[in-house]
């Protein structure tokens, strides 16, 4: 059948290319003049099933009152007349219970687990590159509470087939002894061997490119005024320019701008922007004071990956709305807190900061199935995970629009 796909980021263009994949005829339509050029453009570049503890858990409400006020907070909300953010902080909140953390946790690990393999296998069968790196996800931690708190999180994940380890402070040196230099302040950390990094505007450009041969159509630097329908079927998608597009079935995967996609349709999702800052270090010739491994900053809520010749510092989320000014503030904590634990690491110019709008559900679960008109699919609202999930959403939706059942055990929207 034929399908156009709302959103050219690293989640469109896979969900993209396994439709082709299964047979179908494919355009993806973005407002961007390149491909993965928003959220997608500077991430933290992990592959992180580690990472799939919520922010919604019963340790959260205790550390967002504690960071109440504090421009450099890992998690940062601003409160304000915004019934969006009023509606999403509510349900946060219902979030927070030990049994929904468990039951998210659960099925953020199953569907993450599937799309790293899903990756790993469309890397062999294509040879697609992105400065990649195998060498697993290392979560260090400089607080002993912070370390005997995610013990719970960490055996959960293990509980479902996660190959996340403790370790202790020396082991975390071995593993990762660009580390050396915070030796002191080290108390443990949390060793995934089978987790990566990548860089995921890389990929998804690359990807774009190998999907565009097997006959997806890409319609760049077109922005998408309105889906035209009923609450029964999408009649077509209207874009600025006045022309219309019609398809058989239609995926919204335009991350955070997905409601103003949908709620003229009476189908408003739970999903708020979560503003993410990055600093992409370019690395002097010769340099080898920079990790390899990727890394996990856990009490900052800051990861490290190499991409190349590059050290690509991640993290800390905003809830200000769809603002993409750049907070100094917030830019000056990552660059601080990469010299103070790598404080020998020679680079070249200054770093690049980047900031972008994370789709954050609640419960950090991302939306992916049918929706109300027979016609229209979602795949979006992946939070932080959106390169981790991308290749097994993607592979899921292209199962459910072409009939089949997905093998991955997922709350998705669809009634088989």
């Amino acid at each position: 059948m034929k399908v156009i796909v709302i959103g050219a980021g690293v989640v469109g263009t896979t969900t993209a290319w396994y439709l082709a994949a299964a047979g179908h005829d494919v355009t993806v339509i973005d407002r961007q003049p390149g491909v993965g050029q928003e959220t997608s453009f500077a991430n933290g570049g992990q592959i992180s099933v580690s990472h799939a503890e919520p922010w919604a858990n019963p340790q959260a409400i205790g550390k967002i009152l504690r960071w109440l006020g504090k421009e450099d907070a890992p998690l940062l909300f601003r409160w304000r007349l915004d019934p969006e953010l009023f509606r999403w902080g509510l349900r946060f909140l219902s979030e927070c219970k030990a049994s929904r953390t468990k039951a998210n946790i659960r099925a953020i690990v199953n569907l993450a687990i599937d799309s790293r393999a899903c990756l790993q296998q469309l890397r062999v069968e294509t040879g697609i590159a992105y400065d990649q790196q195998t060498r697993g996800i290392l979560h260090f931690y400089t607080d002993a509470q912070e370390y005997k708190a995610a013990a719970m999180a960490a055996d959960l994940m293990r509980d479902f087939g996660l190959d996340r380890h403790p370790v202790d402070a020396a082991a975390c040196i071995r593993i990762e002894p660009a580390l050396s230099d915070a030796r002191a302040t080290i108390v443990g950390g949390h060793f995934t061997p089978s987790d990566e990094s990548g860089d995921a505007h890389k990929f998804t450009r690359h990807l774009a490119e190998l999907a565009k041969a097997r006959g997806v159509h890409f319609q760049i630097g077109t922005p998408v005024l309105r889906l035209r329908g009923s609450a029964a079927t999408i009649e077509s998608v209207e874009l600025y320019n006045g022309q219309r597009l019609q398809a058989d079935a239609y995926v919204v995967a335009c991350g955070s701008f997905s409601n103003a996609l949908l709620s003229p349709l009476g189908l408003g999702l739970p999903i708020y922007p979560a503003k993410g800052y990055s600093a992409t270090f370019t690395l002097a010739d010769g340099e080898n004071f920079a990790p390899t491994v990727s890394l996990t900053d856990d009490g900052r809520k800051i990861v490290f990956s190499r991409l190349g010749n590059r050290l690509r510092v991640a993290g800390t989320a905003e809830m200000n709305g769809y603002g993409m000014g750049l907070n100094p503030v917030r830019c000056a904590a990552i660059t601080e807190r990469t010299h103070q634990l790598f404080p020998h690491l020679r680079t070249v110019g200054e770093p690049e900061y980047w900031t972008g709008l994370r789709p954050a559900t609640p419960s950090n679960v991302p939306i992916i199935g049918r929706a109300k008109p027979s016609n229209l699919y979602l795949n979006t609202g992946h939070g932080t995970l959106g390169w981790t999930m991308a290749c097994g959403s993607g592979k899921a939706l292209a199962d459910m629009m072409s009939g089949r059942r997905p093998e991955t055990d997922f709350p998705f929207l669809y009634r088989y």
